[in-house]
């Protein structure tokens, strides 16, 4: 009796602790985060705008200060360069009021956005302005802090194991100065001490710290997100799936909702459930990971993701492949039934033949086969027309997704040029002509350009009659002439964008650079001049070029 009623108790404390831990719920609830985070963005965005204009009407320095450094707060994981910004105005507001330990405070502050962003040559150059003795105890930990960031990334990545074992030192010594200058409360302290414990193998003690730093922050904040991240580590190493998955997808959630860009939980979700074979979410997350990384904007990103992304894509392959045999099969099966019907049909004309003395229900057989033919001749037809549009819209997607390789490895050439020739100007200690480079808007404009012209082209060879007949569907005044014959001007652009798929306007509108606004009005104004019903305009453009199905 005794012996039942423990396995009793087991087995409703395991069914309790699957309910807690439902991976599926919590997919569900990224899912969602992630179909809501245009209006996550945007409160981000309303918040800044904010203290954007607090910040312009301010003359008093302090209050300046103090608005800067809530700009950079806002930006930190946001737009990396607008965060690098507001910390250099608040370094020359600090300098302005001559005060040399909050000028270092912030200093280090910039020091560990660049390490954190691959900056690293950056980040040592800002560390060695720093004089540590006039900082004050925050200031130490922020100087610790970037210290032990720099060293630390910088020994993971380096492949010189002399310098990787130096650079360890390194972070291991500030790693044990920041200890000494934080307080009992900070956060930074239980992520040190959980790590510390991990890296020793001491799981119990490493979680134990997990859930003191649980207690101590916000559900659903960006500091719950790092915690969760942390206790996902610890479950990894556990080899607990279900609770490893649902932290870890805690943590995405998290981020989404707090308007992250910075993305680290949701590229490492899609890598574990590429690793799964759950390609279709692993697809949609690592997507999502890579839109965040373009509005971030750091090249660090970047190379972490094009692993995730590369190996994606080849999944994808595999996918279609499989589809493809799966395709053929059928063919064969097709075939196959449609010789047994030829059978069929020539033994019913045998039976016609034998059946000659009754004439009526002979002639009721020849229509019933006369309508059974023409079912088949129209099946058939529609076979080979929708044969003939997957055929289509696989050369579709080979074209694009070479060109797409071409323009990759074009701009990763055209990055490390720049790289090398930046890396020139910092070697060669010339700041100026650098920051004569870098300050300008024509690289991007020209880059921009050249995109486009990029697009237009492969749109154009795939597409070749879509102009015409898109102004097909306009009324003949409010039809649109291009003015030069292989490129789009940006009202077609925005309808070729939506005929590939991309029905989006905040995507449209990152791929153009155009706010969400101008790209709703471009949409409505073309959508007003539509030769029939608007609300069916956008479906139309999207059947340009397919093959029509008989019914």
């Amino acid at each position: 009796m005794r012996t039942a009623f423990c396995i009793l108790i087991f087995l409703l404390s395991t069914i309790g602790q699957a309910a807690s831990y439902d991976v599926d719920s919590a997919y569900r609830r990224l899912d969602e985060a992630i179909r809501q985070s245009p209006q996550f963005v945007q409160k981000k965005q309303d918040k800044i705008g904010q203290l954007i204009s607090m910040l312009a009407t301010s003359s008093d320095n302090t209050m300046r200060f103090q608005l800067s450094h809530q700009l950079y707060e806002q930006y930190l994981a946001f737009v990396n360069d607008s965060a690098i910004y507001y910390l250099e105005q608040c370094i020359n507001i600090a300098k302005a009021i001559d005060n040399q330990a909050l000028e270092g405070k912030v200093r280090a502050e910039l020091a560990f956005q660049c390490s954190n962003t691959g900056m690293y040559d950056e980040a040592l150059f800002t560390l060695d302005s720093i004089k540590p003795a006039l900082l004050e105890r925050d200031g130490l930990g922020a100087y610790y802090k970037a210290c032990n960031h720099v060293y630390g990334e910088m020994a993971f990545y380096t492949r010189f194991e002399p310098l990787r074992e130096r650079y360890r030192k390194k972070a291991a010594d500030y790693e044990q100065l920041l200890y000494e200058v934080l307080d009992s409360t900070d956060l930074r302290l239980f992520q040190r001490q959980e790590m510390t414990w991990m890296d020793k193998g001491d799981l119990d003690k490493s979680l134990a710290i997990n859930d003191k730093w649980m207690e101590n922050v916000t559900h659903g904040s960006h500091a719950y997100a790092l915690t969760t991240f942390y206790r996902y580590l610890e479950f990894k190493q556990r080899n607990d799936t279900t609770q490893m998955m649902y932290w870890l997808t805690e943590s995405a959630v998290s981020d989404v909702r707090n308007a992250v860009m910075d993305q680290g939980s949701m590229w490492e979700l899609a890598n574990l459930l590429m690793a799964q074979g759950n390609i279709d979410r692993a697809y949609k997350y690592i997507s999502f990971a890579s839109d965040c990384a373009t509005h971030f904007g750091t090249r660090l990103r970047f190379w972490q993701l094009s692993p995730i992304l590369s190996a994606i894509d080849n999944k994808y392959r595999d996918y279609h492949e499989q589809e493809k045999q799966r395709t053929r099969i059928f063919m064969i099966i097709l075939g196959l039934l449609t010789v047994v019907l030829a059978l069929l049909l020539y033994n019913a004309i045998r039976q016609h033949k034998r059946l000659s003395i009754a004439h009526a229900q002979v002639h009721e057989k020849n229509e019933l086969l006369t309508t059974l033919n023409a079912q088949l001749s129209s099946l058939n037809e529609q076979l080979s027309t929708v044969n003939n549009y997957l055929s289509e819209s696989n050369s579709v997607k080979e074209e694009y997704v070479g060109h797409f390789m071409r323009l990759c490895s074009m701009y990763v050439d055209k990055i490390d040029n720049f790289r090398k020739r930046v890396n020139k100007m910092v070697k060669n200690r010339d700041y100026d002509e650098l920051y004569q480079l870098t300050r300008g808007q024509e690289f991007r404009e020209k880059e921009l350009d050249d995109l486009y012209a990029s697009f237009d082209t492969a749109f154009l060879h795939l597409f070749p009659d879509f102009v015409e007949e898109f102004n097909a569907l306009l009324r003949p005044e409010e039809r649109i002439t291009i003015d030069e014959k292989d490129r789009l001007n940006t009202s077609i652009r925005i309808f070729a964008l939506i005929r590939l798929g991309i029905d989006d306007s905040s995507k449209i509108a990152d791929f153009l650079h155009y706010s969400v606004n101008t790209i709703y009005n471009y949409r409505a104004k073309i959508k007003n001049g539509a030769l029939h019903d608007r609300d069916t305009f956008e479906q139309r453009v999207k059947d340009i070029g397919n093959l029509p199905l008989k019914h």
